[in-house]
Parts: C-alpha cells; sequence; structure tokens
C-alpha cells in the first residue's frame, strides 16, 4: 500500500494505524463515528476520529481519487469554498478502491439533516439561494462542477445565514475560463439534482406541504443568472458621478461575499464604463480585519458581524474617555471584557452547540430583540443569561469534533 499526504505530515501519524488492507465496510465498529450530519453518498464512506479530529475515508478509483485529491488541495490553495483534503491510500490489497481522506467541516450540516431536525425549518429557497452562491464563485474560477446538488454540498451557519461548501470532486473540470455554454449546462444539471432531492424530501415527509420541489428547482437558473448578472456586469455613468458609483459597486459585491481584483474605468462617448474584475481568493476583508484587531478566526459574515459590535465598542470607549482609542486597543480590550466573557459563560452542557461566534452573532441579535422590548438597551451580559436560559437549549446538538468524539461507544 502506498499512502500521499498532504503538509502538515504530522496530521496523518495516527491515520496510518488504521486497516488500511481491509474494505471500509468491514471496519471494525468501534474505529468509526456515527456521524448524524452526514449526507448520502453514491460510495463507500466512513468516518473516523484521531487526535480529536474527525476525517471522511472514502473509497474511489484510484484515477478519481487522484484527480480529486488534486483538485481538492488547488481549491484550498485559492481559499475556494470546498472541503479540505488531508490524502489518499492507494494500491490497498486485493485491487481493492482507493481511499480519499478529507477532514470534516465542523459544525456543517447535510441538507437532509437541516429539514429533519426541530429547528431545521430552513426553507429551501434559503439553500438554493447559498448553493448558487456556491456555483457562482466556483464559475468565476473556471470550475465546472459536472455534478452540484444539494447532497454534494455541506451547509454551515454563517452568523445567521448559511455558508455552502462543495464536498465532491470527482465530476470537476478546471479550465482558465468558463463559456456562457459550460455554465448553462452546469445550471441545468443542479436544477435537475435538486428538483430529484427535494422531491425526496417531499416523499420522506421532511418538505413542507406549501413547497413545490419542481418549482423551487426551476427557480434556481433565474436566480444563479441574477447573481452572475450582479457580479459580473459592466456599468455606464456620468464622469461626475465616478467617485462614488465605483465605491458603490465595490461595496456591493463584497457585501454579497466576492472580492474584488483589477478595476478598469474607459471613458466612452456614453459616460464611463466600469468593468470589475470579481473573484473568490482567500479569506474575506473582515476576517482579516478581526483577526488583525482580535486574533479571532471564524467566517466572513461573522466577522463582519463581531467588528462592527468592536467599533460600537470603540466608540463607547471613547465617548466615555473623552479621547480617541487606537482601534488595535479597542480590539484586545473588546475581545477581553465582551467577547470573552460571552463565550466563557456558555454552559457546560451547552458547549458545541454552535460555534462560540455564531453563539456570540445570536446573543448580539437576543440583545437587540429585548432591548426593542425594554425600550432601553439592557446590555450583553443579561441577554446572554437570558439567550443561555431560553434559546441555546432549543438549538439541536450539531457536529463538533469533541462533542462526536465524546459520543463515541
Amino acid at each position: 500500500m502506498r499512502y500521499l499526504f498532504r503538509p502538515p505530515a504530522a496530521d496523518a501519524t495516527g491515520l496510518l494505524l488504521l486497516p488500511w488492507d481491509q474494505p471500509l465496510e468491514e471496519w471494525d465498529h468501534d474505529l468509526l463515528l456515527d456521524v448524524p450530519s452526514r449526507g448520502i453518498s453514491r460510495h463507500v464512506v466512513r468516518f473516523v476520529a484521531v487526535e480529536d479530529r474527525v476525517y471522511a475515508l472514502k473509497e474511489i478509483d484510484e484515477r478519481l481519487a487522484r484527480h480529486e485529491y488534486a483538485l481538492l488541495a488547488q481549491f484550498e490553495g485559492e481559499g475556494l469554498p470546498a472541503v479540505s483534503v488531508l490524502g489518499i491510500c492507494v494500491d490497498r490489497p486485493d485491487e481493492q478502491p482507493a481511499v480519499l481522506v478529507t477532514r470534516y467541516l465542523e459544525y456543517s450540516m447535510s441538507y437532509r439533516w437541516l429539514f429533519s431536525r426541530p429547528r431545521g425549518e430552513r426553507s429551501a429557497e434559503q439553500l438554493l439561494d447559498t448553493m448558487v452562491v456556491l456555483l457562482v464563485r466556483l464559475h468565476l474560477a473556471g470550475v465546472f462542477w459536472g455534478d452540484c446538488s444539494l447532497s454534494n454540498t455541506l451547509f454551515r451557519l454563517d452568523a445567521g445565514t448559511f455558508a455552502a461548501y462543495l464536498v465532491d470532486a470527482e465530476t470537476v473540470e478546471r479550465h482558465p475560463s468558463l463559456s456562457p455554454g459550460q455554465r448553462a449546462y452546469d445550471v441545468d444539471l443542479a436544477r435537475e439534482r435538486v428538483g430529484a432531492e427535494l422531491l425526496d424530501l417531499q416523499f420522506g415527509g421532511l418538505l413542507p406541504a406549501d413547497i413545490d420541489p419542481i418549482e423551487v428547482a426551476d427557480s434556481l437558473p433565474p436566480r444563479y443568472e441574477s447573481l452572475w448578472e450582479e457580479v459580473t456586469r459592466e456599468e455606464v455613468f456620468r464622469t461626475d458621478e465616478q467617485r462614488y458609483r465605483v465605491a458603490e459597486r465595490l461595496q456591493r459585491l463584497n457585501d454579497l461575499g466576492f472580492d474584488v481584483g483589477e478595476v478598469e474605468l474607459k471613458t466612452t462617448d456614453g459616460g464611463t464604463r466600469l468593468r470589475v474584475e470579481t473573484r473568490v481568493a482567500g479569506p474575506g476583508h473582515n476576517r482579516h480585519e478581526l483577526f488583525r484587531l482580535a486574533g479571532l478566526e471564524v467566517q466572513e459574515r461573522q466577522a463582519q458581524r463581531l467588528l462592527n459590535d468592536v467599533r460600537a465598542f470603540r466608540a463607547y470607549l471613547e465617548q466615555k474617555s473623552g479621547s480617541p482609542v487606537p482601534e488595535t486597543i479597542a480590539g484586545h480590550r473588546w475581545l477581553a471584557e465582551v467577547y470573552q466573557p460571552v463565550v466563557d459563560a456558555i454552559p457546560e452542557d451547552l458547549r458545541g452547540r454552535l460555534e462560540p461566534a455564531e453563539v456570540f452573532h445570536e446573543v448580539l441579535e437576543h440583545r437587540w430583540f429585548l432591548s426593542e422590548q425594554a425600550g432601553r438597551d439592557v446590555g450583553t451580559t443579561k441577554a446572554a443569561r437570558s439567550y443561555f436560559d431560553t434559546v441555546l437549549p432549543r438549538t439541536p446538538q450539531e457536529l463538533t469534533t469533541p462533542s462526536v468524539i465524546a459520543g463515541r461507544g
């Protein structure tokens, strides 16, 4: 047998002790994890925990395994939204398929799991919009998916909304750019697969009665075209509008979660033409900024929400002291005096329900709700206590590495 693992190599050492010479279906149950949020796969897929980390193992033809391994490594290097690949095991005895090893995406959920949970009153339209954003991001990077579906997508909460991640890259093709025909074909494949998956949910009694699976699936192409047009269109405006219209356009793209590359302004007889190179490359601005100010690694929308709270806290400090407060000082004080006390106060039996940053976001939302009711600001401490007493206990246990490992046996 041969193993190929990406750095850091230390992640793979514990995995080498697993029984790779045996088919995954025959592995001892004590080695495996029962992952509640796993989706449906046409391959044999198993989950294991090694040194406090969860990995997904998928048996697959060696040619496809090498193809997917190389692509997922590219995607991670470019910051594209996909699961992180660790390695592959090939040349297994008795001509067994290769095994692709990926790191499990913590706090992620499959579409079936979302619709089967008590808290999962997630609309099909909401998941569809999230998946469309993922598809547009991939297409901008020259990625033809070829098998876009809800089953091949993982969803993760990000400040009250969802972020989507590609899970399966077997059918992916990489090009310098995609033609309109390639994009349209990929979108049509997605429409067919989503329609079938929603029908399956309906037959299983998991889809709300007022949702028409075919109608929702048929709305995918126009949703995609609307977003594609928004992020790629050229604009023409008067020269005296130039400054604010460019700023407005770039802000709109950032709000949609896209990065901006080259900006080109060209003067024409009809006015100034603006062309923006839209891309997805690396973590967003808000994530960078929050890490710089407070040392927190969170998702992009969470970072945006937390940054707003940092700025409000800084304004409070300046008002209280009557003098300017450097943003780095405000960031460190916010972390110590506002964010960390909330995270530390999460009851032990409720830890792991949501990411800490998502908990803090929800506490801020709860604070706004309570303040509206009271007609005054109730404060973060009181809002957190109320949230822990009344809201967080109703949140179903979602997948985290510690909680899954603790629940083995």
